[in-house]
C-alpha cells in the first residue's frame, strides 16, 4: 500500500483540488467519488476520494513543461479521464511499444532509451482547445501513466510528455481504478486558478474598465475576495464608480504593483492591460497565476445555467433585456456584462454586474476571441458583421461557441449567419424564424409588436430594437420561460446607459449619448435618430487606432450614405487610452474622406468650444447624437451640450 505524503504535502492538496475544480473547462464542479491528480510542481501522483487523499506516488512529468500541442513534448495540462487500463497480468518489467507487449523483460537494467513498461493507463482529454481537438488531442498525442526504467529520477521532470511512475506503483494505481476515472494534471501558473469563492483574493488591473469592474463586482457579489487597481482612479477621475467598488468590498490599490503583493493569488489582466502595468510585472516575478478576463468569466459561464450573447451589434442590449426579462419573470437572474442597466443604477449600483440564484446571462465578447473560451447553457449569435475582425474569422469564433453550448443555440437570420442557424431556435421577421416578430407598429419613442399572438410593447425605440427584444425572447424560451410572462418587463424595460440614452431636451432640441462605435451600430443610430430629428447633429469620436484603422473605409461609407442633406457630423480626434498603439492617422483624414463624398463633416481637433458651437448651431426640432465608446467622459461632453443648450 502507497503510503501517504507527509503532511505538508497533504497541507497543499486542498489548493490543487481546489485550483482543478475551478478550471475554466472543467467537466465536474464536485470532487469525484475517486480520481487522481498530477502535482506537476511537487511531481506528485494523488489518488483521492472526493476531496481526501487515499495515496501518492512520486511521478516525473515532461521536462518541457506543461502544453497541449501535439509535437511540443510537454505533459497536458487539465482534465483527463482513463481511457484504457493496459497490461493487466503483464510481468513486472514488460516492455510495451505501440501499447503491446514485445515479449521483452526489463531487469532493472541501466538503459538511456525511454521504455514504456509494466502498466499504461492511456488519457483521453476532456477539455476542447487544451487536451482535446485538433492540434492538441492527448488521446492522439500517446499521453499514458505508465512504468519507467529511470525511477532513480522520479520527482524531477524528465519525461517526454507521458506520467512516469515506478513499476511497483504503477501496478498498485492500475489496480485501484477504472475505466473512465478523472484524472486531472494541475499546473503551477496560469493554468492553476484558485477557486473565485475561496479566501483567495484576485486583483484586477484594470478595475475601471467595464469588464473588468462586472467581474470584480460579481466575484465579491459571491462571496469572493476582489481587489483592483486602475490608472483613472489614480488621476482621481470618476471617483463615484470607485465608491460603487469599494461598497461591495472590493479593495483599491495604486496601479504601482502592490496590489499583487502579500496575500493576492491571483492578477486578472484583459487584452487591454501591456506587460509594463507594475501588477502585471509583479504577478510574473512572483509566479502568480496570470488569468484573462475571458477565462474568469469562463469559470462562472460554466458553473451556472448560463446564456452567452454574442453578435457584432446589440450584445449589451440583448443581455439587459433578457436579464430584466428573467428577474421580472421571478427567475432571479445574475447577469454579466458590459452595458450598465438603468434598472440596477436605479439601485445605486455600477450596472454592469448582480448575481442571484437562477440563469447568468452574460456578453460574449468576439473582439479579441475571447467567446471560444465559454460553455454556455445557452449560446446566442445575434449578428454578424466587420467589426474588430474579418467576418470569416467572427464566424469560425461563432461556430465554435455553438459546438460548445450544452443545451440549446439562439441565432438571427442575419444570412451571414446561415451556416449556424440549422437546429437553432431563430429570431427574426422572416418566415425562417421560430421567434417570429410581426404587426410592427413602430414610433419615435417605442415600438409595439406580436409574437405568436402576444402583443409587446417596449419603451426604446428603433427597429434593430425590436430584433433585440426577439433575441431575449428567444433565449428565455431556450430557459423555458413563456412568452406570456416576459411582456410585463419589456414594457417596463430601463434600456442601458449610452445606448439611444436621452438626456434631455432644451429649446426644442434633444440630446442624444450612445455608445455607437462601429458601422453598423452608426447605422441604427442614425436611423433612430432621424425619427426623432427634423435634423442631425452628430458627434463621432472613433474608439481607438486599430479599430478605425481596421474598418476606416466602411466608417467613411457609412456616415457618407446616412446623413442625409440636412444632417451634420463633428469627428474628435482618435481616442488614445495610453500604451503602444501605432497613431499613424488622424480623425482629420476620414474627415477629408467624408467630405469628398458629399457628406458635411467637421474635424474637431478638441472638445474646447465645442459644445457652444453645437448649441449655437443648433435649432428647435434638432436631435444631437455623441458617439463613441471607451471613453467615459463622452457623457459628461453631451451633458455639456445640454447645458449649453439651457444657457
Amino acid at each position: 500500500m502507497a503510503p501517504l505524503a507527509d503532511s505538508a504535502d497533504t497541507a497543499a492538496l486542498a489548493p490543487l483540488v481546489s485550483a482543478a475544480l475551478a478550471r475554466a473547462r472543467s467537466p465536474v464542479r464536485e470532487a469525484p467519488a475517486r480520481w487522481l491528480l498530477v502535482d506537476v510542481a511537487a511531481q506528485r501522483l494523488w489518488l483521492l476520494a472526493g476531496t481526501g487523499a487515499l495515496a501518492s506516488w512520486p511521478v516525473s512529468t515532461a521536462a518541457n513543461g506543461v502544453g497541449g500541442e501535439s509535437g511540443s513534448f510537454r505533459t497536458p495540462p487539465g482534465w483527463h479521464r482513463v481511457h484504457r487500463r493496459i497490461g493487466e497480468h503483464a510481468a513486472h518489467g514488460t516492455v510495451f511499444v505501440s501499447r503491446e507487449p514485445t515479449g521483452e523483460v526489463w531487469h532493472d537494467e541501466t538503459r538511456d532509451d525511454d521504455l514504456i513498461l509494466t502498466r499504461i493507463l492511456t488519457l483521453e482529454g476532456l477539455e476542447d482547445g487544451i487536451n482535446r481537438g485538433p492540434g492538441c488531442d492527448s488521446l492522439e498525442r500517446y499521453v499514458y501513466v505508465h512504468g519507467t526504467n529511470h525511477e532513480d529520477a522520479l520527482g524531477t521532470p524528465v519525461s517526454h510528455g507521458c506520467v512516469r511512475m515506478a513499476n511497483a506503483d504503477v501496478v498498485e494505481l492500475f489496480d485501484r481504478v477504472s475505466e473512465g476515472d478523472p484524472l486531472v494534471i494541475v499546473a503551477p501558473g496560469p493554468g492553476a486558478m484558485p477557486n473565485p469563492r475561496s479566501d483567495a483574493r484576485f486583483h484586477y488591473a484594470g478595475v475601471g474598465g467595464s469588464g473588468m469592474s462586472a467581474l470584480a463586482q460579481f466575484q465579491a457579489m459571491r462571496g469572493g475576495r476582489a481587489s483592483g487597481s486602475d490608472r483613472g482612479f489614480d488621476r482621481g477621475e470618476r471617483p463615484e464608480a470607485r465608491a460603487q467598488l469599494e461598497r461591495l468590498g472590493v479593495t483599491l490599490f495604486a496601479q504601482d504593483g502592490r496590489g499583487a503583493e502579500g496575500d493576492c493569488a491571483a492578477v486578472v489582466v484583459s487584452t487591454a492591460v501591456e506587460e509594463q502595468v507594475p501588477d502585471f510585472a509583479v504577478a510574473k516575478r512572483r509566479g502568480l497565476p496570470l488569468v484573462h478576463r475571458s477565462e474568469m468569466l469562463a469559470h462562472w459561464v460554466a458553473e451556472t445555467r448560463s446564456v452567452a450573447v454574442s453578435g457584432t451589434s446589440g450584445k449589451s442590449t440583448v443581455v439587459a433585456m433578457t436579464f430584466e426579462a428573467l428577474r421580472g419573470a421571478g427567475e432571479d437572474p445574475s447577469v454579466i456584462t458590459g452595458g450598465e442597466l438603468s434598472a440596477l443604477q436605479a439601485e445605486g449600483l455600477w450596472g454592469n454586474a448582480w448575481s442571484g440564484a437562477g440563469p447568468l446571462v452574460v456578453e460574449a465578447d468576439e473582439s479579441d476571441g475571447s467567446l471560444v473560451r465559454y460553455q454556455p447553457a445557452i449560446g446566442m449569435a445575434l449578428n454578424l458583421s466587420r467589426d474588430h475582425k474579418t467576418e470569416s474569422e467572427v464566424a469560425a469564433m461563432f461556430a465554435t461557441l455553438r459546438g460548445r453550448t450544452r443545451e440549446r443555440f439562439v441565432c438571427g437570420e442575419d444570412h451571414s449567419l446561415g451556416a449556424l442557424r440549422d437546429g437553432a431556435l431563430v429570431f427574426g421577421f422572416g418566415d425562417r424564424a421560430d421567434v417570429r416578430g410581426r404587426d410592427v407598429e413602430p414610433g419615435t419613442h417605442g415600438s409595439a409588436f406580436t409574437v405568436d399572438g402576444v402583443r409587446f410593447t417596449l419603451p426604446v425605440p428603433g427597429a434593430h430594437n425590436v430584433e433585440n427584444a426577439l433575441a431575449a425572447i428567444a433565449a428565455c424560451r431556450a430557459l423555458g420561460v413563456d412568452a406570456a410572462r416576459i411582456v410585463a418587463p419589456l414594457a417596463a424595460f430601463r434600456g442601458v446607459a449610452r445606448r439611444f440614452q436621452s438626456l434631455g431636451s432644451a429649446r426644442g432640441v434633444e440630446v442624444v449619448d450612445d455608445f455607437a462605435h462601429n458601422p453598423a451600430k452608426i447605422r441604427a443610430a442614425l436611423a433612430t435618430a432621424r425619427l426623432r430629428g427634423a435634423r442631425v447633429l452628430a458627434v463621432y469620436q472613433p474608439h481607438g487606432y486599430g479599430p478605425t484603422r481596421f474598418l476606416r473605409e466602411d466608417f467613411v461609407e457609412t456616415f457618407a450614405t446616412e446623413l442625409r442633406e440636412q444632417d451634420r457630423v463633428w469627428m474628435l480626434e482618435v481616442f488614445y487610452a495610453g500604451g503602444t498603439a501605432l497613431r499613424d492617422f488622424s480623425s482629420a483624414d476620414l474627415v477629408r474622406d467624408m467630405t469628398e463624398r458629399g457628406a458635411k463633416a467637421e474635424f474637431a481637433p478638441s472638445r474646447e468650444g465645442l459644445a457652444a458651437r453645437l448649441a449655437a448651431e443648433a435649432r428647435e426640432g434638432d436631435l444631437v447624437l455623441v458617439m463613441g465608446a471607451r471613453d467615459p467622459s463622452l457623457t459628461a461632453f453631451a451633458k455639456d451640450v445640454l447645458a449649453a443648450l439651457r444657457g
